[in-house]
């Protein structure tokens, strides 16, 4: 189920934790990189992501930190 765009979940897939869309890679993993110094552009190239998936990713993290209701809602 996507929950942001470019972001899912799928309990099937890391526990179900937020993951970039079409990936496995958890949008936790990519903001630690990102926190931890690394470039955009270094995430991108070393888990074969483009931009716009990092972008995503760290979009995502600072909507959640905002408290906000999801962006995307579930299909009924």
């Amino acid at each position: 189920m996507d929950i942001y765009p470019g972001i899912s979940m799928n309990p099937d897939v890391r526990f179900g934790k937020p993951c970039i869309a079409g990936t496995r890679i958890d949008v936790a993993t990519v903001v630690g990189l990102i926190a931890a110094g690394e470039t955009v552009e270094t995430v991108a190239t070393e888990y074969q992501l483009s931009i716009e998936q990092v972008r995503a990713a760290l979009g995502y993290a600072a909507h959640v930190a905002a408290h906000l209701p999801p962006a995307v809602r579930q299909a009924s």
